[in-house]
């Protein structure tokens, strides 16, 4: 079969796995990317995320990960729901959970998407074996480059994919494979002179273009850091309790970017911009409960409970 021609049978399976978007790129990171992600490391920027810093040979050459790897799959769905951004919602006495956290764990979605993929492609070549590994996130892949090259979109300022339809409320997730498939082409990168995003950051955590200090970022702040944070920040994490939208809600790409598809991403009852009261009453095995399936377990409860109180403490000091 001619690579052309799979190619289009391949993203044609995307589509009815429930993907929005899917790209082929050649399975070799570009050697500029690998050098700015070794650099952003050095410069300590990933803070905690030690894992960050591990396996970079893996991250320079995904034939590490999957021998004989000759192209990546790179799919992407969006998140995005008809409710408030968090920069529009009522903000006395509420507390911000990141808009992707609302409903299930998009590990969990993804992975069952790309293994349905998967074994469509295996019974698209049978009786030829393929090599086929799906990633979501956990796998050590430069998923944004990747994505970029796939023609997906681009790398906004704030290290966001960018589409040009699908905006940047999106996840991704890849196929590796010994297929050599038809690639596609990078797309313009359309941010112009806009900085939105760069002003906006609470933590000023845009750096430069392109370039995240995670240490001054309210996501990882709430999320990844365990350490008990300083007083700036406290200051820095405002209202969010988990993860943090306002680089992404302030970008126009996101304006008129369409609802998803996927119900899975579906807000639960009580994580929109929830009351303080709603959540600080919650007990550990309530926690197990409500968040089961949910990418807030990641945190665990005394994790929520600690961001929930520092939220509460920026409410009565004024500071949000």
């Amino acid at each position: 079969m001619k690579p052309q021609s799979l190619t289009e049978q391949i993203k044609r399976l995307a589509r009815y796995a429930g993907f929005d978007l899917c790209g082929i790129a050649r399975a070799e990171a570009p050697a500029a990317a690998v050098a700015r992600y070794r650099d952003w490391v050095a410069a300590g920027y990933h803070g905690d995320m030690d894992y960050l810093a591990r396996r970079m040979e893996e991250r320079a050459d995904p034939q590490t990960i999957l021998e004989g790897a000759r192209s990546v799959i790179c799919c992407a769905i969006s998140y995005n729901t008809f409710l408030p951004r968090s920069i529009e919602a009522p903000r006395r006495d509420r507390v911000w959970i990141s808009r992707y956290a609302w409903g299930d764990d998009y590990h969990l979605v993804m992975r069952r998407m790309l293994e349905e993929m998967a074994v469509g492609i295996e019974e698209l070549l049978t009786p030829q074996l393929v090599k086929l590994r799906a990633c979501v996130d956990t796998a050590p892949l430069l998923e944004r480059t990747f994505a970029r090259e796939a023609g997906l979109g681009w790398i906004g300022r704030n290290g966001a994919l960018i589409n040009v339809w699908f905006g940047s409320y999106m996840v991704l997730g890849e196929i590796l494979t010994d297929l050599e498939l038809e690639p596609d082409r990078p797309v313009q990168n359309r941010c112009g002179n806009c900085r939105y995003c760069m002003d906006a950051c609470p933590g000023g955590a845009i750096v430069q273009p392109h370039v995240i200090d995670a240490r001054r970022c309210a996501s990882y702040l709430t999320i990844e850091q365990r350490s008990e944070p300083s007083e700036e920040e406290r200051e820095v994490m405002g209202r969010n309790v988990f993860g943090c939208d306002i680089c992404q809600d302030v970008c126009p790409w996101n304006e008129s970017a369409p609802l998803t598809r996927e119900d899975a991403f579906c807000p639960r009852p009580g994580l929109l911009n929830p009351r303080i009261s709603k959540l600080e009453t919650l007990t550990a095995g309530d926690f197990d409960r409500k968040f089961e399936r949910s990418p807030i377990r990641r945190r665990g409860y005394e994790g929520l409970m600690r961001n929930l109180h520092i939220a509460k403490e920026n409410h009565i000091a004024g500071d949000i």
